[in-house]
This record gives structure tokens, C-alpha cells and sequence, in this order.
């Protein structure tokens, strides 16, 4: 069997497939961007293909997760003071819980593209895990009650917190990366505390890890500031790292597939780069098979469909890219900006970009726009699926987009 191949069974067979109620975190079941929900829609408007749009209180860009009934999400109130965990009903989209967490006497400044509330909550069972960086993280029941909080893991964000944290085992993890200090940390998922925190040196990032199988082992993938790294997540023990000179504030959750993972460089000239994770130590000058700069992004995660590899940068250049070898497939200018990371639900990508656009594209080796869909305010937060919806979040309002 070829190493990529098997590097791919194995990718795919180490989690089973979440039920189709189910968005339990950021980008999905594994992650990756990928949808296995089936009867989407491809079209929509203010006033068409909407079941219901909801105000969310204060302000946040987390991406809505969703189990059952119950749509979860963070946001901020009272300039960032009023921390907060709101479940809506997801059939009626309803407040079911509005949850202060915490209450931060300086919250601190965020970036013109975040805000206090940006990690994504984590779904399982009947808990619920929210993170707000610095100012604090916890866990609560399905029923709003705080099961455990946590305050402990300090460091400044620069820019306000961004990265979500996974959850691995009975382990909840995130990676910390402050202008002052740089760690990695595992927290008992029961309790909120330590069970291991690996420091590391480099420039602030707001990524999200993503855990991998290589080989006969798992890998805690985290893209800090110059260097990405890959952790044993039971033990927060070093695998691998790869370095890229000069990066800083990265943003895109890096992905896997074709025996290699991607990941983004960060500001202000970002690279994509393709690593074998099959190393050890320094990998730099072993194990990255190709990398780019055209088209690279700052914040929306790539996105890996059959053997392409998409991207969109922050000015909406679009690519597809032949994923074992980067050679460009095709690139085309989006309308507007764009942060939120790509979907691949129902046979199609769709890319929203920041005043609200959704452009929807067919995956292959030509571009081919689909539709083209808007809606009122602006976004920054990636999409969700459940069942036969999809779920946009704008500044002000929640939509759940589905056919009739």
C-alpha cells in the first residue's frame, strides 16, 4: 500500500462518523471542514430557504456547535466584561440558557477581526466546553449549570483570544501563544485541572490543534508563531517540529491528508506549507514536501476535497491546488474579504466572506461557481451543519438555513 494511502485509511478510520444532528466543534466532526449531511441547501436569501433568524445578545465569532435540540455558542457583553454561554433551541432558535462564565475586570483589546468570544465551544455528551483564552475556561452541563471553571492559564493575547481548544481522551487541550509566554495545555476534562502544559518559544498565535494518527500513534498537531509542532497529546512530549522564518498571528486549523498536514505561516506574508508527519525532531529541512506563497491565507483554514487542496485568502482569492504536489489547479477572485473557514457539505465548497456573501463552488479540477448568497450583516464566524441545515452567524443575528 503507498505511505499517502495508508496515511489517509487511517485518518479516516480513527474517529467514527458523528450522528447528522451533530456539529460538535470547530469545523465539524474530525475538524476538517467536511459535512456528511446530505439534502443542504444550495441557494438562499433574506427570504428564501430561511426557517427562522434569531438575535444573539453582545458579540462574539465563535462558530454555533450543535447536538440534538440544543445549538450552542459564546459571545461577549458589556465590552468584553460579560462573558457568556447561550444555547438556543435549534429548532426555533429560542434562548434556552444564557450563561455569565465569567465576569473579566480587564478584559483587554481585541483585533479589528475578533472579539471576546471567538473559540468555538466543544460538544460532547452533556457537556459543554468554552474557552475564553486568558480570561478564563470552564465547562458546563446541557442544562446551563457550571460543572468546573478554570482562570489559571494566563498569558496576554495581543489581540484577544481566537484559538479553540480539541478534546482528546478524557483531556481538553489548547494552545496558548501570548506575546509574553508560549505553552501548549492539556486540562482533566472532568475537573479543569492541569495534567500537562508544554512551554515552547515563538510569536502569539490564535490556531486550533487538530489531533492526527500517523503510524500507530496520534499527534497533537498546534501551529504556534514560527514554528508548527506535533505534541503526544496524552503527554504533551514533543514529536516534531517545522519551522517557517518570521511567522506570527496564525490563524488557520491545519489539515491532513495525502500522508501530509497544511499549514499557514501566519501574518503579514503568510506560506502554505505540506509536512510529512512521519518525522522526528527538527523536521524543517527532511519533511516539507512543497509549500506556496501566492493565495496562502491569514485566517480561513484550508480545506481538502479528493486530491485538491483549497484555499481563500483575506482578499478572496480562491485556489485549488493538486494536493500531494501544490501545483495550482485553478485561482479565481472572490467578491470582498474573506476569514471564516471553507465547508464541504452535500458535493460543494461554500465560502462566506465577511459582509455576509456565501459563494458556492463545485470541487474539481476547474472552478465552477454554483450560487452566490447573501445576507444582511456582517461575518466572521465559519458555518455549521446539522441535519438538513446550515447555520450562519452574522454580528447581530443567528440564521438556520434550509429548504422547505
Amino acid at each position: 500500500m503507498p505511505r499517502s494511502l495508508h496515511f489517509v485509511l487511517i485518518a479516516t478510520l480513527w474517529t467514527a462518523p458523528a450522528p447528522a444532528d451533530e456539529w460538535p466543534q470547530f469545523r465539524g466532526p474530525d475538524g476538517d471542514g467536511h459535512a456528511s449531511q446530505r439534502g443542504l441547501p444550495l441557494s438562499w436569501s433574506e427570504t428564501e430557504n430561511v426557517v427562522w433568524k434569531a438575535p444573539v445578545p453582545g458579540l462574539g465569532w465563535s462558530s454555533p456547535v450543535i447536538r440534538g435540540d440544543q445549538l450552542w455558542l459564546t459571545t461577549a457583553m458589556d465590552e468584553g466584561h460579560s462573558l457568556r454561554a447561550v444555547c438556543m433551541d435549534a429548532a426555533s432558535g429560542q434562548i434556552v440558557h444564557d450563561v455569565e462564565v465569567f465576569h473579566a475586570d480587564n478584559p483587554g483589546s481585541v483585533h479589528k477581526k475578533n472579539s471576546h468570544a471567538s473559540p468555538t465551544p466543544i460538544l460532547e455528551g452533556d457537556r459543554v466546553y468554552v474557552h475564553f483564552g486568558d480570561n478564563g475556561t470552564a465547562c458546563l452541563a446541557s442544562d446551563g449549570t457550571i460543572v468546573w471553571q478554570t482562570n489559571d492559564l494566563k498569558y496576554a493575547h495581543g489581540h484577544g483570544p481566537a484559538g479553540s481548544p480539541v478534546l482528546y481522551e478524557d483531556l481538553l487541550i489548547a494552545s496558548c501563544d501570548g506575546t509574553d509566554v508560549q505553552f501548549v495545555v492539556a486540562l482533566d476534562k472532568n475537573t479543569g485541572s492541569v495534567r500537562w502544559k508544554t512551554d515552547r518559544k515563538g510569536a502569539m498565535a490564535y490556531s486550533t490543534p487538530l489531533v492526527i494518527r500517523v503510524g500507530d500513534r496520534d499527534q497533537l498537531v498546534s501551529t504556534g508563531g514560527e514554528w508548527v509542532m506535533a505534541y503526544d497529546p496524552q503527554t504533551g512530549a514533543e514529536i516534531w517540529r517545522a519551522r517557517y522564518p518570521s511567522g506570527y498571528s496564525n490563524v488557520p486549523r491545519p489539515v491532513f491528508g495525502h500522508g501530509l498536514v497544511f499549514v499557514a505561516s501566519g501574518y503579514d506574508t503568510p506560506w502554505i506549507y505540506a509536512i510529512r508527519p512521519d518525522g522526528t525532531g527538527d523536521v524543517t529541512d527532511t519533511h516539507v514536501a512543497w509549500k506556496l506563497q501566492k493565495g496562502a491565507p491569514r485566517n480561513a483554514s484550508p480545506l481538502i476535497v479528493g486530491d485538491e487542496l483549497y484555499l481563500v485568502d483575506d482578499q478572496g482569492i480562491a485556489s485549488g491546488l493538486d494536493a500531494a504536489t501544490g501545483e495550482q489547479r485553478w485561482q479565481k477572485r472572490l467578491p470582498g474579504n474573506y476569514s471564516a473557514s471553507p465547508l464541504f457539505a452535500d458535493g460543494r465548497i461554500y465560502l462566506t466572506n465577511e459582509t455576509g456573501m456565501t459563494t458556492v463552488i463545485a470541487p474539481g479540477r476547474k472552478f465552477k461557481e454554483l450560487a452566490a448568497n447573501t445576507v444582511d450583516g456582517d461575518t466572521l464566524a465559519s458555518l455549521a451543519v446539522a441535519g438538513r441545515a446550515i447555520y450562519l452567524r452574522t454580528n447581530s443575528h443567528l440564521y438556520r438555513i434550509e429548504k422547505p
